[in-house]
């Protein structure tokens, strides 16, 4: 198993319309979702920056961090077989398949394959 690189961060925003304003004004390159979405994603050199919008867990979930690998299935085998306990994986239609995985103090792991 080998992480290619840190794929994406997934930063918590309160309000989607200026957060992606802020991002565009940035000058980066909006790729999915914008102002009215509840999450949004922009490229950012090879990796990318997602922005999530959510009610009740603001301030209690700073986000998650993307890791970038070649085989997800095959991850997510070996992690439950060493005995954690990773989300079953899934296909997004942003054409990733991925999973979370908490680590011991509680921030959010994803681990992603691109589909396409």
């Amino acid at each position: 198993m080998k992480i290619k690189h840190i794929s994406a961060v997934t930063l918590v925003v309160q309000d989607m319309g200026r957060s992606v304003d802020f991002y565009k004004n940035l000058g980066l390159e909006l790729l999915y979702g914008g102002e009215h979405a509840s999450f949004t994603s922009f490229r950012a050199g090879e990796g990318f920056i997602n922005l999530i919008r959510t009610g009740s867990e603001t301030g209690r979930w700073w986000g998650r961090m993307i890791l970038r690998v070649e085989d997800v299935d095959s991850l997510f085998s070996k992690l439950k077989e060493s005995g954690l306990e990773p989300e079953s994986p899934r296909d997004g239609d942003w054409g990733e398949r991925f999973f979370h995985l908490k680590d011991p103090d509680g921030h959010e792991l994803s681990f992603a394959q691109l589909l396409r």
